[in-house]
């Protein structure tokens, strides 16, 4: 098969990754830090040199603020729900995944505030204007994705960061789509909260999140166990401990740590540079073919991450990555979790067919996807042209 899906989930794990995540189940299974035996306190170690090794990836604030959690997802709700409050005011990007938008709807309906700022394509001045035509006396935070997981716009991270310390706003930052593909910096670009999907970029084990805090959430949204002060009733103050109840996933955090390894072995320029000529090469092919429909402009370097949708004439998003699966080929279709995204470019009705390489993709999967949608637009019974 060849796997064109990474931006749900990068596949294949490198074989560093694999191997990390058996050594922690055959020499480190107890539960970190839970313990006095030196087995737990082995394990305990484990996760703290990955702490060290994620804030440095990062820069973060310190390692203490590196906090792992279940998933992205986890993350973004950790940080929306324990910052927000009636009479709040947020202002978010009109390409958000609903990891962002359904925490913003339910908090919308508890009395806090929410705007959407345009997204203004190929014009990043245009887009930071949006959010700062938005600001107002109450706004406490701005939530943006990185780069969108529909068509892999990179929004202005750091121009955004500079205005929302100039009003001293908070910034959150969703890098599920960048994180080990695009350098993210938290104190050049002013990111109070960063929250990554090790998963996909970092090559990490599904199952895995970080969320890295420059400062503390005064509300949390679960609590329980944390091993530390464990006679009070009320949850630790501290990070990473108040959010991190009950045991972590030590072989995904062992896995996280060999993916950024992985990750700066090959180095951030070389993968992102590889991954857009390959999306640059399929634009290309595509816009020679009359009866695709592309959404963007040609991804250019620093303006896109390397995603790519399109569809074929005469049939819907997922009818075409069914006929892809025949041959083969696996890529996504559908919404994918950001309606909001495809609302911006007129597709809620049919989705989009979505392409997203890997370090391990190749010219020679990019020519034969081409090749094969070529195929089916020929076999296609409602052929018809853009």
């Amino acid at each position: 098969m060849i796997y064109l899906d990474n931006a749900a989930t990068s596949s294949p794990k490198p074989q560093t990754v694999i191997k990390a995540v058996e050594r922690s189940l055959r020499e480190f299974c107890a539960n970190p830090g839970r313990s006095g035996h030196d087995l737990s306190q082995r394990a305990a170690l484990e996760i703290y040199e990955c702490r060290k090794k994620v804030c440095e990836f990062f820069n973060g604030p310190s390692e203490d603020k590196v906090i792992f959690t279940p998933n992205c997802t986890h993350s973004l709700n950790y940080v929306l729900k324990g910052l927000l409050s009636p009479g709040d005011h947020v202002i978010a990007s009109s390409m958000e995944h609903n990891a962002v938008a359904r925490p913003l709807h339910q908090l919308a309906k508890q009395g806090v505030e929410v705007d959407v700022a345009e997204v203004i394509f190929d014009d990043m001045d245009a887009t930071l204007r949006s959010f700062g035509a938005l600001i107002q006396h109450n706004t406490k935070l701005i939530v943006c994705t990185h780069a969108s997981n529909v068509t892999g716009m990179v929004l202005p991270i750091k121009e955004i960061g500079a205005l929302c310390r100039q009003y001293g706003i908070l910034f959150v930052v969703d890098a599920a789509q960048t994180a080990g593909i695009i350098d993210i910096d938290m104190e050049d670009m002013n990111i109070d909260f960063l929250c990554i999907a090790p998963h996909k970029g970092l090559y990490a084990p599904m199952g895995t999140g970080i969320l890295i805090a420059r400062s503390n959430l005064p509300k949390t949204v679960i609590e329980g166990g944390t091993g530390t002060m464990s006679i009070e009733i009320e949850q630790p103050e501290d990070l990473p401990e108040r959010l991190e109840s009950g045991t972590l996933n030590l072989p995904g955090i062992m896995g996280i740590s060999a993916g950024i390894d992985f990750v700066k072995s090959k180095t951030l320029d070389r993968i992102y540079n590889h991954e857009l000529k390959l999306m640059q090469m399929l634009y290309d092919a595509l816009e020679s073919l009359p009866n695709i429909r592309l959404y963007t402009s040609r991804p250019q370097k620093d303006l896109y991450a390397p995603v790519l949708s399109f569809n074929i004439g005469g049939m819907t998003s997922g009818e075409a990555a069914s006929k892809l699966n025949n041959y083969g080929i696996a890529v996504r279709a559908g919404l994918h979790c950001a309606p909001m995204a495809h609302k911006r470019i007129g597709t809620l009705d049919i989705g989009t067919v979505r392409v997203c390489p890997s370090v391990f993709t190749s010219p020679n999967h990019i020519h034969e996807l081409v090749n094969v949608i070529k195929r089916i637009i020929h076999s296609s019974k409602n052929y018809y042209i853009y």
